[in-house]
């Protein structure tokens, strides 16, 4: 039996240096006690249960607060020890930090597809964690824009080719450009882009549907940001930008490359993506219920019609970011995005959880109650993923086309499953976990 979304491709994130001098750490049960920061000094162990950072022991500064973080599990049941930190991408029912106690935090960061783990986003499972750090807008900490440098290099015409240039190239290029090696994933792309392809000219350079090569250099997914790959897409007047998953404030890069490059994106993915574009008109929204028949005549009009594609650029032109909301996200967000002069999402998430210990510790001193702070299904929540009935196969040699919706049904028994389980607040084992998946 496998547990879904365990099977998926994992890279890891996130890894910074050991520093402080606390990564030579004893890892014995028998000193697991004996405080890490040295004696007479207390701070509160916040535990990395995937050990995403990789680091075993860290005094990290969060403005006037400090706390201690690792990976190390021994101390679950330290008595310091007051919050716990998952990533969402790792997070499985083999090890959980159980028994709970009273005053334990659960933080949750998530910044990935569904497909990596199904069963965060049904509501048994995501409500079970204190503190949240996903792509939604409404989690408490919001990673929407997690592939977003900014706001410059959105307006940037550095890589900006003419339209007459644009043109000239038509002889030799399509009008549009797909590049996804990542074959018939939840959204089912590749299936409406096969329709799409069957009424207008794509050039499709990924192992998806592929009808072109590019340069012997360029063909390792590592260089999807060397100048000669992000030349050669700039050439084109539309990209298709196809996310994998169909979920509100899933946007990835997909959407933000194109735009930066000066090429009109082609988008299907969050549903409210224009509460997240620089302009109105700034990308050709895909309508997942009308027929790529019709967009492709859209799409061929544009491309004739100089004046009517350029009103798509006319932001880019302008330089000017006329969206108030993506303006305000981008000026109060608190991390940057490969920018070392500015903190990384992941030091912000655990400062928040920092600080909100801090403010219960704190609470508590002052004889009040403490403050609950719970995540809500908002906080990663994604419809049923839904394949189009157009005819043809499978689009990748190994195709999963057909296993997402069984993933998704199964994913709502597992996150039943493991509500029940972890509410009866003792250890259970894989046996008995699957034992209750399949109890009704």
């Amino acid at each position: 039996m496998v547990e879904l979304g365990q099977f998926e491709g994992k890279v890891q994130r996130h890894k910074r240096p050991l520093k402080d001098g606390l990564e030579s750490q004893d890892h014995s049960p028998l000193t697991r006690r004996r405080s890490p920061v040295g004696p007479g000094v207390w701070y509160p162990f916040i535990v990395w249960w995937s050990p995403l950072t990789g680091e075993m022991g860290r005094l990290g500064e969060c403005g006037k607060n400090k706390c201690f973080f690792t990976i190390n599990k021994t101390y679950h049941n330290h008595p310091s020890t007051q919050a716990f930190l998952f990533y969402g991408t790792d997070f499985n029912i083999e090890s959980l930090p159980l028994p709970r106690k009273a005053g334990h935090h659960w933080a949750l960061f998530h910044e990935e597809s569904p497909k990596n783990n199904y069963k965060l986003f049904h509501s048994p499972v995501i409500t079970l964690f204190n503190h949240t750090a996903t792509f939604s807008r409404l989690s408490h900490l919001p990673l929407t824009t997690q592939y977003l440098e900014s706001l410059e290099l959105l307006t940037s015409q550095a890589h900006l080719v003419p339209l007459s240039q644009k043109n000239r190239l038509r002889s030799t290029l399509a009008p549009v450009v797909y590049v996804q090696s990542d074959c018939d994933p939840p959204s089912d792309r590749d299936a409406y882009i096969r329709e799409l392809m069957r009424h207008i000219r794509v050039d499709s350079y990924g192992a998806c549907l592929h009808n072109r090569d590019l340069p012997a250099p360029l063909r390792d997914s590592a260089a999807m940001d060397e100048p000669g790959f992000l030349g050669i897409l700039a050439q084109y007047k539309f990209i298709l930008a196809f996310e994998n998953a169909v979920c509100d404030d899933y946007i990835t890069e997909k959407l933000w490359r194109p735009l930066k490059l000066g090429v009109v994106p082609v988008y299907y993915g969050a549903p409210n993506v224009r509460a997240w574009l620089p302009s109105n008109r700034s990308a050709v929204v895909v309508d997942p219920d009308e027929p790529p028949e019709r967009l492709a005549r859209y799409l061929r009009r544009l491309d004739e019609n100089d004046g009517e594609y350029e009103a798509y650029l006319r932001w880019k032109l302008r330089g000017q970011v006329s969206n108030p909301g993506l303006l305000t996200e981008m000026r109060n967000r608190k991390w940057g995005v490969q920018d070392l002069a500015q903190e990384n999402y992941i030091d912000v998430f655990e400062c928040m959880v920092c600080d909100r210990v801090w403010e219960n510790l704190q609470r508590q001193k002052e004889g009040l109650a403490p403050k609950t702070w719970r995540a809500e299904a908002s906080h990663l929540s994604c419809p049923p993923p839904r394949t189009f009935g157009f005819p043809g196969g499978p689009t990748g040699e190994a195709s999963q086309r057909g296993i997402w919706g069984l993933s998704y049904e199964q994913s709502k028994l597992e996150a039943r499953a493991l509500r029940l389980l972890a509410e009866r607040n003792r250890n259970f084992t894989v046996g008995q976990f699957w034992k209750q998946v399949f109890a009704d």
